[in-house]
């Protein structure tokens, strides 16, 4: 078997054993117990429960964003193959490989994006930061790369759009913004956390 093959028959994310607890008033509170999935190169895996059940903060500490939070991974590996085909374990990593990982190869499109923009700045400013952050273009080659993605997204009038502000959208023109945004450097990895109202 070539290493080609190999590679492309791993897993690009592997979750063994994670537990996820989240610090109380009233104790240690285990939102997340004992979770193991994979996903695959060019597949899509649906986690599906009622409100309540740990589906938002599996995603979260998949980003390890629960480290912002009063939670922490208490058990378990959280196992990602980069675009430079190496193995990294998500739990372990630290704070400046999170951040080359995150918007890089891993990109989520959160539940509210209402609250996920940023209000005072343009979405065009925003789009762009994101791109110019990731891929070291110009801005000006991230704005045009920015207006592009919201055409994608099938935003109409996308020139126009980058010059407003959030309030100015309707929430399913928001969740475009945050799918363009999300989708802008290219991950490897797209988590979608109830993208869609």
């Amino acid at each position: 078997m070539s290493s080609n093959t190999a590679s492309s028959s791993a897993p690009l994310l592997s979750v063994r054993g994670v537990s996820v607890d989240f610090n109380t008033e009233n104790g240690v509170f285990r939102a997340v117990e004992n979770l193991d999935f994979d996903v695959r190169p060019g597949r899509t895996l649906a986690i599906v429960g009622e409100s309540g059940s740990g589906k938002s903060v599996t995603s979260m500490a998949i980003m390890r964003l629960t480290d912002y939070t009063n939670g922490r991974i208490s058990t378990g590996r959280i196992l990602f193959r980069d675009s430079a085909d190496r193995e990294v374990d998500l739990t372990a990593a630290t704070d400046e490989t999170m951040r080359a990982i995150r918007g890089n190869d891993i990109a989520m499109i959160f539940q509210e994006p209402m609250t996920s923009l940023n209000p005072v700045f343009t979405i065009g400013d925003q789009i762009v930061e994101a791109i110019v952050l990731h891929q070291r273009l110009s801005r000006s080659a991230a704005r045009e790369a920015a207006r592009k993605l919201l055409e994608k997204v099938r935003l109409p009038d996308a020139a126009q759009l980058l010059d407003r502000y959030p309030h100015q959208l309707s929430g399913g023109m928001r969740q475009r913004v945050m799918i363009a945004m999300a989708l802008s450097c290219q991950p490897r990895l797209l988590i979608a956390d109830e993208p869609t109202t």
